[in-house]
C-alpha cells in the first residue's frame, strides 16, 4: 500500500488486549485504524487472568461489561504473597477473574464492530518516521507491503519489535529470578495460595474445568539467560523438589515462565511512534497488574491521539500521554519490584514479610496498597486547582436529569468529554457552555440521586478516559479547561441540537 500519506489512519502493532483496546478508543474518536499481528489466529493462552477495579470501571465506561455476563470476583488480592483486602469504594471492588483470551475476544469484537481493521499473519520488518507520516514495512503471506499511517503505536509486548527497530532506550534490570508456570490437566494436588516451603514457593489453583494452574519458584534458582521457554519436565522437576509431589503424569496444556525483569522506556513517544503496554514497560506480572496497566495506557492515549489526527488537539496534548502514563508506570514498576523481592526471596525476607503483614492490618496502609494495586488511586496533574476530585477518576454516581435516570459510566460510553452540571439549574446553560465543542464534549444537566463524592461539586469537566479536568460552580467558567483538553472552540460555534 503506497501513495499519498493517509490523513486519518493510525497503525497499531499488536492485537493483544492493549492494541485492541486502543483500536476501539481510536474508532470512538473517529480515526481509521489498522491493527497488525504476526500470529495467524488469536492465541488461546491466558497469561493474565485478573482485572482490577479501575480497569473494570473503564470497561464499564465503554459499555462492555454486559457482554461478559457474570464474572467471578474475590475481595482478596495480595502484596508480595501477603494477603491484601482490595475492597475500596467502587462498583467493582476486589479482583475480577477474566482470562486474557476472553478479554481479547471481547475487545476484538468491539473494535471490529466500531470499524477497526485487524490483519493477522503480518510481521513487522521496518518502521520509518518521515516527519509528516510513518511508513511500515510488513511481511505478508505473499511478500512485503508498505503501509502508510499518520502515527504508529507499538502494542507488541515485552519483546517489542518496534522498540528494537527504533533502538529505543529501555533502561532497567534484566530477570534474575523466575516463576515457572503451567496449566495441567489430570493432576490432583492441594490448592496452595503462595505457600512458602523450605525449598521454595508453590502456588496451585484448580479451575472448575478440572485443570490446575501451578506456579513454582525454587529459592536461589537464577533465571536462565536466553529466550528458551521451560518444558513441562522443568516445571514438574522443580515442583517435586519444592513440594515433594509428582505431577509429571499430568497433561500440560500450556507452559511458560516469567522473570523479575523490570524495565521502562525513557520516552513513550518517539515522534510519530508511540508505545503502550508491555512494549513500554516490562515487569513481573505480580498481582495481575501488567495487563491492567497496559489497558489503562490505551484508554489514556486513544482519545488524545484521535484528537491530534483529526486536527482538534490543543498544543501539547499528545505529550501528556507520556507525562501521565510514564509516571504511573514507574510507580507500578516500583511496587512490583518490591513484591517480587518479597515473593521470590528466600528465608532472608521473613522478617520483612512479618512486619509488612502487621502493617497491612492498619486501615490506612491497607487502603494505600489496595489503591495502588487496583489503580483506583491514580490522580493526574491537570493543573486546575486543588479540589480533591481534580485529576482523579469520576466517581460512579447514579444521576437524574429531565426525569431520566442514568449514571456516570453510561455518560462516558461515546468516548467523548463530558461537561456535567450538577446544580439542578437545567440543561440550557450547560449546553450553551459546551456548544463550541459539540462533537467533542457532551453537555448534561443532572443531579446525584444519593449523597456522594459529587454532592456539592457544582459542575465538572470529565476527560474521555474518565478523569476530572475541572470543577467549578458554573459550567460557563470551564472555557479555559475546555480549551486546554479539547482544543480551540469551533468558529462559528455549531448550532445546538
Amino acid at each position: 500500500m503506497t501513495g499519498t500519506p493517509p490523513q486519518t489512519r493510525v497503525l497499531v502493532v499488536g492485537a493483544g488486549p492493549v492494541g485492541l483496546m486502543l483500536a476501539g478508543e481510536l474508532r470512538l474518536g473517529g480515526v481509521d485504524v489498522t491493527v497488525l499481528d504476526q500470529l495467524p489466529v488469536p492465541t488461546t493462552e491466558s497469561r493474565a487472568s485478573t482485572v482490577h477495579s479501575r480497569t473494570m470501571e473503564q470497561l464499564d465506561s465503554r459499555g462492555l461489561l454486559g457482554e461478559l455476563g457474570t464474572v467471578p470476583s474475590s475481595p482478596w488480592g495480595h502484596f508480595g504473597g501477603i494477603p491484601l483486602d482490595l475492597r475500596l469504594p467502587s462498583p467493582y471492588p476486589g479482583a475480577w477473574k477474566i482470562d486474557q483470551a476472553r478479554i481479547e475476544r471481547l475487545l476484538a469484537d468491539w473494535a471490529v464492530r466500531l470499524g477497526a481493521e485487524v490483519r493477522r499473519d503480518r510481521r513487522l520488518l521496518d518502521v520509518v518516521d518521515h516527519g509528516d507520516h510513518v511508513e511500515a514495512v510488513v511481511a505478508t503471506g505473499v511478500g512485503e507491503a508498505r503501509i502508510l499511517a499518520t502515527h504508529l503505536v507499538a502494542c507488541d509486548g515485552e519483546q517489542s519489535t518496534v522498540r528494537d527497530l527504533l533502538r529505543a532506550d529501555f533502561p532497567g534490570r534484566s530477570a534474575g529470578r523466575e516463576l515457572l508456570r503451567a496449566d495441567v490437566a489430570g493432576i490432583d494436588v492441594p490448592d496452595r495460595r503462595f505457600e512458602r516451603l523450605p525449598a521454595g514457593l508453590a502456588i496451585a489453583a484448580r479451575r472448575p474445568d478440572g485443570v490446575t494452574r501451578v506456579m513454582v519458584h525454587e529459592f536461589g534458582a537464577p533465571a536462565p539467560q536466553g529466550p528458551a521457554e521451560p518444558t513441562f519436565a522443568d516445571v514438574a522437576q522443580t515442583w517435586k523438589r519444592v513440594t515433594g509431589e509428582d505431577i509429571s503424569g499430568g497433561t500440560p496444556l500450556w507452559v511458560n515462565a516469567f522473570g523479575d525483569a523490570n524495565r521502562q522506556l525513557t520516552r513513550y513517544r518517539h515522534g510519530r511512534v508511540l508505545f503502550a503496554g508491555d512494549a513500554a514497560h516490562q515487569q513481573m506480572p505480580v498481582g495481575g497488574q501488567a495487563m491492567n496497566l497496559g489497558l489503562q495506557d490505551a484508554v489514556n492515549l486513544g482519545w488524545k491521539l484521535a484528537a491530534v489526527v483529526r486536527g482538534r488537539a490543543p498544543q501539547g496534548l499528545l505529550d501528556t500521554y507520556h507525562t501521565e502514563r510514564h509516571a504511573v508506570g514507574a510507580r507500578v514498576l516500583g511496587n512490583i519490584a518490591a513484591q517480587s523481592a518479597l515473593l521470590l526471596g528466600g528465608p532472608e525476607t521473613g522478617a520483612v514479610r512479618t512486619v509488612l503483614a502487621e502493617l497491612i492490618r492498619v486501615p490506612a496502609v491497607r487502603a494505600r496498597l489496595a489503591g495502588m494495586v487496583s489503580g483506583l488511586d491514580i490522580r493526574y496533574d491537570v493543573g486546575a486547582g486543588d479540589h480533591p476530585l481534580l485529576g482523579a477518576r469520576l466517581p460512579a454516581t447514579a444521576l437524574t436529569g429531565d426525569g431520566v435516570h442514568t449514571d456516570t459510566a453510561a455518560l462516558l460510553h461515546p468516548g467523548r468529554g463530558l461537561l456535567l452540571d450538577l446544580t439542578g439549574a437545567g440543561p440550557d446553560r450547560v449546553r450553551r457552555a459546551a456548544a463550541p465543542w459539540r462533537g467533542r464534549v457532551t453537555a448534561v444537566a443532572a443531579v446525584p440521586e444519593q449523597p456522594g463524592p459529587l454532592a456539592g461539586a457544582g459542575a465538572v469537566l470529565v476527560r474521555p478516559d474518565g478523569y476530572l479536568a475541572w470543577t467549578g460552580a458554573d459550567p460557563r467558567d470551564a472555557t479555559a479547561a475546555l480549551d486546554r483538553w479539547f482544543g480551540p472552540p469551533a468558529t462559528p460555534a455549531p448550532a445546538e441540537d
